[in-house]
């Protein structure tokens, strides 16, 4: 369980995260959706400790992200949009590398040979993570998150630049974590993907939240029943009318 009270980040003069609260269920995906400059990546850096938060709280399974970080990180797994390999090792070496960080060699041991298999990561088993193509990278980051018992996943746009039956599997990986009561937390600009493979999104702009729920609830919200989501999205993130330009 994921569960982020009052997140805030400042940066000289910029909230680019201000106050933002939500829970991530046990067997639930949560699409986290704004527009560029919302403060999506920086409330993924601030609960993966790359940044630290200004106020606020951040929970991973019942531990607190600050007085607890070991026991909180066990649990979190992140693959970021540009995923930071090292280069200089294999596929195999450098999967095995984070379950060595994570202390969960049995579960490489076990899974290896089916985690390069679901990734189509078997013929490049040997090769160098430097000779990988971004598809190949990305793909080589969510099998290295999928190798040290983690409950909760964060993912900020995790399909860009993978194939199409990378996307299916990717998919169809989510949807038996959600059967084991994992949580997902999904940054993406793709709403149409959002929209099918979400229970529920959060939405924010200019560091806060401007809407969270299901999207019939957003559809409530805004009074635009049989809205999808991307028109409902549009309609919650408008910006105010501009200023006319200069004669």
């Amino acid at each position: 369980m994921l569960e982020v009270v009052g997140l805030t980040k400042v940066f000289k003069t910029v909230r680019a995260v201000d106050g933002v609260s939500f829970t991530v269920n046990p067997g639930e995906i949560v699409g986290l959706l704004g527009p560029n400059g919302a403060g999506k990546t920086t409330m993924m850096r601030c609960i993966t400790t790359i940044l630290e938060p200004t106020a606020g709280s951040v929970r991973i399974n019942g531990h607190d992200l600050q007085t607890q970080m070991d026991k909180a990180k066990r649990g979190l797994a992140f693959v970021p949009e540009v995923p930071n390999l090292y280069e200089l090792l294999t596929v195999e070496e450098h999967i095995r590398f984070v379950a060595m960080c994570f202390d969960t060699l049995s579960v490489y041991d076990s899974s290896i040979d089916a985690l390069l298999h679901r990734y189509s990561l078997t013929d490049k088993r040997k090769a160098l993570v430097a000779t990988l193509s971004k598809g190949m990278r990305q793909k080589l980051s969510i099998a290295c998150a999928m190798v040290h018992n983690a409950n909760v996943f964060l993912f900020d746009e995790p399909i860009i630049g993978v194939d199409p039956a990378g996307v299916a599997e990717f998919k169809a990986e989510m949807a038996r974590g959600r059967e084991q009561g994992y949580c997902y937390l999904v940054s993406t600009h793709l709403l149409d993907v959002a929209e099918k493979l979400c229970d529920r999104v959060v939405i924010m702009n200019k560091g806060k939240t401007v809407a969270q729920g299901t999207v019939d609830e957003l559809r409530n919200l805004s009074h635009m029943q049989g809205a999808d989501l991307e028109q409902l999205f549009l309609s919650l993130t408008k910006p105010n009318e501009a200023p006319p330009l200069p004669h």
